[in-house]
């Protein structure tokens, strides 16, 4: 498979949330934690089969049970697909990405000093 992974879609991200919140889980802690309305245990199923076709879990056969586990940490996914993003929309910029928050008033001054704040810490 190749390096970079596959794009989730929203109802794999569902599936997916669970498995980064549990850390592992059987088919029916998954089907159990999605959120309303819950969909099939088929359903469910289906889908974590192709997330370990994509590369984002696996599965391990624990009795007539398997217990699957993510591949591929939230943090690292939310890394990748906030690069694409900013490859996408804003030419690389991540300060072009920043600026667009702040035209649309998705980003105040008190979020952007804090922002400010976080970054000198990580300098120190």
């Amino acid at each position: 498979m190749n390096k970079e992974k596959k794009v989730l879609t929203k109802v794999e991200e569902q599936v997916m949330q669970v498995l980064w919140q549990q850390k592992q889980a059987f088919l029916k802690e998954v089907v159990e934690a999605m959120p309303l309305p819950t969909p099939h245990s088929n359903t469910v199923a289906t889908i974590l089969k192709i997330l370990i076709e994509k590369g984002f879990a696996t599965a391990e056969a624990i009795g007539r049970n398997n217990l699957y586990k993510p591949t591929l940490s939230r943090d690292a996914y939310s890394r990748q697909s906030l690069g694409k993003v900013v490859n996408n929309y804003f030419n690389g910029s991540y300060t072009g990405a920043v600026s667009f928050l702040v035209d649309q008033k998705q980003l105040s001054i008190e979020d952007l000093e804090l922002l400010l704040q976080q970054m000198k810490q990580k300098e120190d």
